[in-house]
């Protein structure tokens, strides 16, 4: 058996292609999903940034939602950044109409909580479990998570906020570092997808 994993990136919307090179560099077998039977056949998912109320009237519309929160509630490895954050979450503070996650962490989250597209920044951000110095975060209206449940671990803050969280085989961050070139966060997923492999 390869101890290549193979992860798969929600590829509804958002910055995909930008998570399938940092997972590759990362040394896992990366490939887009969009339907059911894609989602079938990866060990690991990456759910990226891009709008999460989109992301989420997409997932119905293609016949991923209840697919992608059996797999979760199945202990399926699921890093999610930004909008894919929101996803992950149980509770959405202000969700707009008809807005759904997939769950998976025991969180609250309030979207677009660090402002508007032009607001956006980049910080360096220590992240617990992760060697070598901050990540570069990139926060692009970003949401911040506003409370966690006793099951999850908070591995990063900024500016006094939540903006890293993780939760037994489900990690979230409300930054991209797949934007940045620094893998280590995709690294640390790829880890933990090997793990349960």
């Amino acid at each position: 058996m390869s101890d290549t994993p193979v992860i798969g990136v929600l590829a509804l919307q958002g910055d995909v292609r930008e998570h399938l090179i940092a997972l590759a560099s990362a040394d896992a077998l990366a490939r887009p999903v969009r339907r059911p039977e894609e989602l079938a056949e990866v060990d690991g998912l990456v759910i990226p940034g891009g709008e999460s109320t989109t992301m989420s009237k997409l997932a119905v519309l293609f016949g991923m939602m209840e697919p992608l929160r059996e797999r979760v509630q199945a202990g399926l490895p699921v890093y999610g950044t930004c909008a894919g954050m929101i996803m992950l979450a149980e509770k959405i503070l202000d969700p707009r109409s008809g807005q759904e996650t997939v769950g998976g962490i025991d969180m609250i989250v309030r979207r677009n909580a660090f402002g508007r597209q032009n607001e956006s920044f980049e910080a360096a951000v220590e992240v617990a479990g992760i060697d070598g110095g901050p990540v570069e975060g990139v926060f692009i209206r970003a949401p911040w998570v506003e409370s966690v449940g006793a099951g999850a671990e908070v591995i990063a803050e900024h500016g006094g906020h939540i903006v890293a969280v993780r939760q037994r085989n489900v990690l979230a961050t409300s930054f991209h570092p797949e934007l940045t070139g620094d893998h280590r966060v995709h690294a640390l997923f790829v880890d933990m997808v090997r793990a349960v492999k």
